[in-house]
């Protein structure tokens, strides 16, 4: 069997070697190097060409960031952020890690963790994210801001299975909503930096990153952004701007507000894309636009079928584009996506929706 070849950037001995030490009980996994600062990794990515990296962010002579950013552009491999960054500053470092091209991020390994259950969670990560498959990624693409030609677009054949939307007239959008997980964050801010300042709609958003790295996100992409991007707030009224579920809340909307519930997770997932999308569908049917974007698992699917049976317009990422085409792909099998669109289209596109405009393609 094959081994995953993986490289260890840490510059705490201590923590380095306890990686190593935790990826090296999975039989297939097999460390091949370790580096203490980034120019090390990044020396050892271009010699040994390793199947996965683990990265700090705070790094001596070159940061994570930094690192992240040159091997993305010249050597690209899946990158798995590996941080204990609680603090404004360095978390807006793992986001822009996150938009440069790293895969995933999780905390490092807590000293009173006796259950074993962070060491299972690291090797299932470093795993996943190994099979990733990534591209070349020049920096200078995320500040450009996608111009709203008519995009290639791939219209879904009607899916015989569904149940029509009988008796729903055709109504303007009133609302955008978009789900994501792997890889969500790049895929977010490029569809962000394509919206107007003055985007009419509100904007609702569910990505799945977890505590305690979610905490500052919107803070984030605020600064991405032309639009204001807010940590939604239970019982808000919905209005024009951007609004994303917090961390480890769900988010839902009635009677034209934004609650927060903290049911059960779905799917594995707190927040949940289904739950808002259900939600949208019952409350808004023909109004909503919905995008599902890159990540594992199916959580979203059912709720962007939910969307498109009460009338609404529902589109999915395309699998070129996608970081990891689970999400989009399991909706497309439902039959719940009417329009399957590079990540590149989706934001020109939906502007044009918000816009009254009935297909991508129209003028």
């Amino acid at each position: 069997m094959k081994k995953i070849r993986v490289l260890v950037v840490e510059d705490s001995l201590t923590v380095r070697k306890r990686l190593v030490e935790v990826l090296s009980t999975s039989p297939d996994m097999e460390v091949i190097a370790e580096a203490e600062d980034g120019k090390q990794a990044i020396a050892l990515c271009q010699d040994l060409r390793p199947d996965v990296i683990t990265l700090d962010m705070m790094l001596p002579v070159m940061s994570g960031l930094a690192a992240t950013e040159y091997i993305m552009a010249h050597c690209p491999t899946p990158i798995v952020v590996v941080s204990s960054s609680t603090n404004r500053g360095e978390l807006f470092k793992t986001y822009e890690a996150l938009a440069a091209g790293a895969v995933e991020v999780m905390e490092k390994p807590h000293t009173d963790d006796i259950t074993g259950d962070w060491e299972q969670r690291f090797i299932g990560t470093v795993r996943l994210v190994s099979r990733v498959r990534v591209i070349t990624h020049l920096r200078a693409r995320l500040n450009s801001v996608a111009t709203a030609q008519a995009p290639a677009v791939q219209k879904t054949d009607e899916n015989p299975g569904m149940p029509a939307a009988a008796g729903l007239r055709e109504r303007p959008c009133e609302l955008i909503a978009i789900g994501a997980s792997t890889g969500g964050p790049k895929a977010i801010v490029q569809i962000l930096q394509s919206l107007p300042a003055d985007f009419p709609l509100p904007v609702l958003i569910v990505v799945h990153i977890g505590e305690p790295f979610g905490i500052a996100f919107a803070d984030w992409l605020d600064g991405q952004s032309k639009s204001r991007v807010k940590i939604a707030v239970d019982g808000q009224a919905l209005g024009r701007g951007v609004f994303m579920a917090p961390p480890a809340r769900h988010m839902v909307v009635k009677n034209r507000k934004i609650y927060l519930d903290n049911g059960p997770e779905r799917h594995s997932c707190k927040p949940s894309v289904d739950v808002l999308f259900e939600s949208l569908a019952a409350e808004h049917a023909g109004g909503v636009t919905a995008a599902l974007l890159t990540g594992m698992g199916n959580d979203g699917a059912r709720g962007l079928l939910a969307i498109r049976q009460a009338g609404g317009t529902t589109i999915a990422q395309d699998e070129l584009s996608s970081v990891v085409y689970g999400m989009p792909r399991e909706a497309i099998q439902l039959g719940a996506a009417q329009y399957v669109l590079a990540l590149s289209d989706i934001g020109p596109t939906i502007v044009r929706f918000a816009n009254g405009k009935k297909s991508p393609g129209m003028t």
